[in-house]
């Protein structure tokens, strides 16, 4: 039987990098993949989704071209051929991630995991596939799967292809020619900007009165007029009642309604994938089917860490990443925890929507004093000579009693590239006196972070 000190179940972004750091720090690790490296983020997440924004995003400026002086044919569209770039894109990168696991020396095992238990000396054992191995440590790195409210019709709808998930509407060979989206947060958003942009009528249904979930509310707004412009409605606090077989029923405070559509997008959510693993062997403590875990990612079993979506925390990919450090580091004896209060979120809509830490009502709910300052990104030079026209902004909340940023807000392009540097003047906690002597280049739209700074 092959023993590791470390084995991690699940080999997406968190996972892979929780050996790989493991590796670096002397550890002999494997990991346990039961589809493909790279988890949900690389396969039918984060990477193929962007690929897609991308080629729209390349569509629309095409079609645009006369506003700024390129002058075309007509433009089409082949989606079938965007697909297949998506498809590359993901071979490349999974390819790549298999390279980084052999140069460290990283066992794979292409198989579903299952723990069997621990022995006397405390070792963990764990199937891999068929194959028992041991570990001095287990890390659980499994994801998150699609929630499935109960709604009449949904199973069926999904078992026809008629109702897609994330996974599926990815490989769409053809473009519908109408898309209902049930629910507006991240996932949703970003499809339906997607297929609105290349000419799919698409219908937005959230529960919640707004869309994108804790986003800013006057960045929702600005988002949701940019796509109606486009044509995409939105159906707010609105209820899925029932799918059929070319429909969807919801019910508003108007009444129900009945919309037929060519596909349906299931984006309501996404839970932990912990079922099956065998935590229960361990007694693995979990809450609401995700794992409890502390700021060094250790479970209430010692030797068991969890990182990733399947600890409900912030179902991120870069917050996978942290985690997988900060969890590295503790087998290590190195000094680290997870702070979540200046971790980055993006919206990879046209225009971009970034924003890390509180909204100004977030923090007034927790008992903060806090100043709300907003500059448009008008103010940018770079911003007027390539967009023109847009509504785009950025929003600072600044502590007043700690004297220090707790939330920084944008939506414009390039947001995407400069919530780093808003996530850092978080985490380093300086005062605006030093966060205003920073150099920014000029021109360029990240300027506004320092036009709104100087309203504070």
């Amino acid at each position: 039987m092959d023993k590791f000190d470390v084995v991690v179940i699940g080999g997406g972004p968190g996972g892979y990098l929780c050996a790989e750091r493991a590796a670096q720090g002397g550890l002999k690790a494997a990991v346990i993949e039961q589809r493909s490296l790279g988890g949900v983020c690389v396969n039918e997440g984060c990477i193929p989704t962007k690929s897609l924004l991308y080629c729209a995003k390349q569509y629309a400026a095409a079609r645009h071209g006369a506003d700024y002086g390129v002058l075309t044919g007509e433009v089409r569209y082949d989606h079938a051929k965007v697909v297949q770039r998506k498809d590359k894109v993901i071979k490349t990168l999974i390819s790549g991630i298999g390279v980084t696991m052999s140069s460290h020396n990283i066992k794979v095992y292409s198989a579903t995991a299952r723990i069997q238990g621990r022995a006397a000396d405390g070792t963990f054992t764990v199937y891999a596939g068929k194959e028992l191995i041991a570990a001095d440590r287990l890390v659980i790195a499994t994801g998150s799967v699609t929630a499935v409210p109960p709604v009449t019709g949904l199973k069926e709808g999904l078992a026809s292809g008629f109702v897609l998930t994330n996974r599926e509407i990815l490989d769409l060979q053809e473009l519908p020619d109408s898309l209902v989206c049930i629910g507006g947060g991240v996932i949703g958003l970003e499809m339906a900007c997607y297929f609105a942009t290349v000419g799919v009528k698409v219908t937005v249904i959230e529960m919640m009165d707004k869309i994108a979930g804790p986003t800013d509310a006057d960045i929702c707004k600005t988002l949701m007029k940019t796509y109606e412009k486009e044509g995409m409605e939105f159906k707010l606090s609105a209820k899925v009642l029932e799918i059929g077989k070319d429909s969807v029923t919801y019910e508003d405070a108007a009444g129900k309604h009945t919309l037929t559509c060519g596909k349906v997008l299931l984006s309501a959510g996404r839970r932990a994938n912990v079922e099956g693993v065998g935590l229960e062997v361990l007694g693995v403590e979990t809450v609401r089917g995700a794992v409890v875990t502390d700021r060094h990612l250790c479970t209430n079993v010692p030797g068991v860490y969890a990182i990733g979506d399947c600890n409900g925390k912030l179902m991120l990919a870069h917050t996978a990443y942290r985690e997988a450090e900060v969890a590295v580091n503790h087998m290590l004896g190195v000094k680290d925890e997870m702070r979540y209060e200046a971790v980055p979120s993006v919206i990879y809509t046209n225009p971009e929507v970034a924003f890390v830490g509180e909204t100004k009502a977030s923090a007034e709910q927790k008992g903060m004093r806090v100043q709300e300052v907003k500059a448009p990104m008008m103010y940018s030079g770079r911003y007027v000579a390539e967009t023109m026209n847009g509504d785009g902004f950025c929003k600072l909340v600044y502590d007043l009693d700690r004297n220090c940023l707790v939330g920084v807000h944008m939506i414009g392009p390039y947001a995407s590239e400069m919530i780093y540097g808003a996530a850092m003047m978080l985490e380093t906690q300086l005062p605006a006196s030093q966060l205003k002597k920073i150099v920014f280049p000029h021109p360029t739209v990240c300027e506004v972070i320092r036009e709104a700074l100087f309203k504070l």
